[in-house]
């Protein structure tokens, strides 16, 4: 603790110059979010779907009360689908007679079934109560919101409108565009930067980090053969007890400070050189990124608000709006489509490889 402390004490200037830069809570819609994509809107149901929001909020608060870790898949799920081929809801696709789907690439095999089952259960949900007349990638982004805002983090409104998309993309075009947790701070502004996501963006969204798990396969490099030397030394004896041997399975928090709470500690963490990934840790290293990451770990408010500001952003990516694409009935297959291959078969094709 003492090497937090006097890091946060000398660079306790950066939280107030952030104030003074960000000034007043009160700030407008345009101040706090980025401008929206044509076909979205912030009241997109209002008159066809009032009770949407509440609903969604109402099943996930059960929800979390039996398994708060389902939160963070939730988030994770929404990221995973922004980043391929836009937020389309296609990663909630399984595999077809056209072959095997998002979720059967390599970035995407950890994802929690719990999340894919909850995103089912809450279309079912809305249906009843509304009809057909909301997207899944919708009820994923509102899932999203909600998985911050019930586990501690801020609230925040979400543009509406998007529609579901027709296709998955291959397991090639979803490992091309899921940044791995294996990469440094340059390859992370390269793929960031293809999205139209910038420094501020990257190292916001890094944040939702703060709840969640890390499966051993994604950070051993770090340990095997050699240990990082941006490691804490204690915090490396502990990951060696998780993992204890390059091709462990095992899992464990990503921010170990409060690995439940949406809140500012997984920067402290990079501070403290306790960051996971390589893609955790290198945004401290960096100079390009160490400031931002500073200053997220001083000034939580500030925080909060640019990971409004980038998933936000995020959440408008490439997406389907007015007569594209449908809404589909059932989140895991196009309403076209009602072919599944088997799971099993799936898995065979392409291997059981962790990400």
């Amino acid at each position: 603790m003492a090497s937090i402390t006097s890091s946060l004490s000398s660079l306790l200037f950066l939280a107030t110059s952030s104030l003074l830069l960000h000034g007043s809570s009160h700030v407008t819609k345009a101040q706090t979010y980025p401008p929206l994509v044509q076909g979205l809107s912030w009241d997109f149901y209002e008159s066809s779907c009032p009770s949407l929001e509440y609903a969604i909020r109402n099943h996930l608060r059960q929800v979390f009360n039996d398994s708060i870790a389902v939160a963070a898949g939730l988030l994770r799920l929404h990221f995973h689908d922004c980043f391929v081929q836009g937020c389309d809801g296609s990663v909630l696709l399984e595999g077809s007679a056209s072959g095997p789907s998002e979720q059967d690439a390599p970035p995407n095999l950890s994802l929690q079934p719990a999340a894919f089952k909850t995103i089912n259960d809450l279309r079912g949900i809305i249906e009843s109560q509304c009809g057909r007349v909301v997207s899944c990638a919708d009820i994923t982004a509102l899932a999203a919101r909600d998985a911050v805002y019930l586990s501690g983090g801020p609230y925040y409104d979400v543009p509406l409108g998007r529609r579901d998309g027709l296709s998955f993309a291959t397991r090639n075009q979803t490992l091309a565009n899921i940044p791995s947790p294996r990469l440094n701070t340059s390859g992370l502004l390269t793929s960031f930067a293809t999205k139209n996501l910038n420094a501020a963006d990257l190292v916001a969204l890094s944040g939702g980090h703060t709840i969640g798990i890390g499966h051993c396969p994604s950070f051993t490099n770090r340990l095997y053969p050699t240990q990082d030397p941006a490691l804490d030394e204690t915090f490396a004896n502990n990951l060696y007890e998780i993992c204890p041997a390059s091709n462990s399975t095992n899992a464990t928090v990503l921010d170990i400070r409060s690995p439940n709470n949406f809140d500012n500690n997984y920067f402290v963490d990079l501070l403290n050189r306790q960051g996971l990934f390589t893609s955790d840790q290198d945004l401290y290293t960096d100079s390009r990124t160490r400031e931002i990451v500073t200053s997220f770990a001083v000034d939580q408010n500030l925080f909060f608000e640019k990971f409004i500001y980038a998933i936000t952003k995020m959440g408008q990516l490439s997406v389907l709006t007015g007569t594209e694409g449908e809404i589909r009935a059932n989140c895991s297959v196009t309403n076209s489509d009602s072919l599944f291959l088997p799971r099993s078969v799936e898995k065979e094709e392409i291997g059981l490889a962790k990400w």
